[in-house]
């Protein structure tokens, strides 16, 4: 591999998209895996397979069919009356999910650092607007920065939670039906961060335009998925009943390693930046097909409408969104596994 640089750029911005907020407090993985015991980390195994396999088909058949656009790529896998229910309902996924993200930052803001309301959401915003001015660019630099440390933070919560704590509940197997469960919960997972990840993916493919390296890119920041879900599963397993608290991680960051608590505070708004960021990118690449104005208006309307969304209160978005879009992501997920690729890198 001649582009290993391209290929990690890629795998971090894979990465820094599908991870928000929900992922960072917790959340996510207490729902979709960690209450399953020991079938959540077979769980998180099948959606780790997903992402780095669908993941990297994504970008390859955008190459392929000479895609911009998730819309052209729905094109492809639905056909073009379908296409248009789906893209319709990719568009609302996507702002709704940047909504959850700046509802989450102003929460972090006002519970953390007791700051008054809307200053997360504002200070957000304007950041937001400040690197996606810098285009693709802005987009590779943040994630580049992020994901790294995401990775290496979460590796020093594992070093501090294992010694200290019981995370063997994470091996204990209960009733046979909650696999079953507990299968259906990953491959929703996966099928919902995928069918956002392409608003992502398949510009990013576009811009780069070189198979090698958005396969292995995919590959790679699957597999960094991966890593992090089971990394985050096992600590979860420490908490006798993570799903009672509202930010689960927090919980663990506090008891077992406290001195880290203001860097997993970062890490939080770090995460749930590369989300809005990555979104909101690829809500402009779409956006800008239809309405030829100069990019930067495009984000300063979606920034605008999605500050006025995320006015709900951020626990009753995500409990809202997030399980909808996952059932709604299977038949994405379903004609993106039997459609056929054109040639392989």
């Amino acid at each position: 591999m001649k582009n290993w640089s391209g290929v990690c750029q890629v795998a971090a911005v894979y990465v820094g998209t599908v991870i928000g907020a929900g992922f960072a407090t917790g959340r996510e993985i207490v729902e979709f895996f960690t209450r399953f015991g020991f079938w959540g980390l077979l769980s998180i195994l099948i959606a780790g397979c997903l992402f780095m396999i669908l993941g990297s088909k994504i970008m390859l058949l955008s190459i392929d069919i000479k895609a911009g656009s998730f819309e052209q790529l729905n094109e492809y896998l639905f056909g073009k009356r379908l296409a248009h229910i789906m893209n319709l309902l990719l568009l609302a996924m996507l702002v709704g999910v940047c909504a959850v993200m700046l509802a989450g930052a102003e929460a972090l803001f006002a519970k953390q650092l007791n700051v008054p309301r809307f200053t997360g959401m504002l200070i957000t915003a304007f950041l937001g607007l400040v690197v996606m001015a810098a285009g693709i660019k802005g987009l590779f630099i943040i994630n580049v920065i992020v994901v790294p440390m995401m990775i290496a933070f979460n590796a020093a919560i594992l070093f501090h939670v294992v010694p200290a704590g019981d995370v063997n509940l994470w091996l204990q197997i209960e009733d046979a039906g909650n696999g079953w469960f507990a299968v259906l919960s990953g491959i929703s997972y996966a099928g919902f961060n995928l069918a956002l990840a392409q608003a992502v993916l398949v510009p990013l493919a576009a811009e780069i335009n070189d198979k090698k390296t958005v396969k292995w890119g995919g590959i790679l920041g699957g597999a960094f998925l991966t890593i992090l879900l089971i990394s985050g599963h096992i600590c979860l397993s420490g908490l006798r009943d993570p799903g009672v608290f509202e930010i689960p991680m927090a919980v663990i960051v506090r008891e077992s390693a406290g001195s880290l608590y203001f860097i997993y505070i970062l890490m939080i708004y770090g995460e749930i930046f590369t989300t809005l960021i990555g979104n909101t990118y690829g809500l402009e690449r779409q956006l800008h097909q239809y309405f030829q104005v100069n990019s930067m208006w495009i984000v300063l309307f979606l920034l605008l409408v999605v500050c006025l969304i995320s006015l709900v209160k951020y626990g009753k978005l995500l409990g809202i969104l997030y399980p909808l879009f996952g059932y709604l992501s299977f038949a994405f997920l379903l004609l993106l596994l039997i459609k056929p690729a054109k040639g392989s890198a």
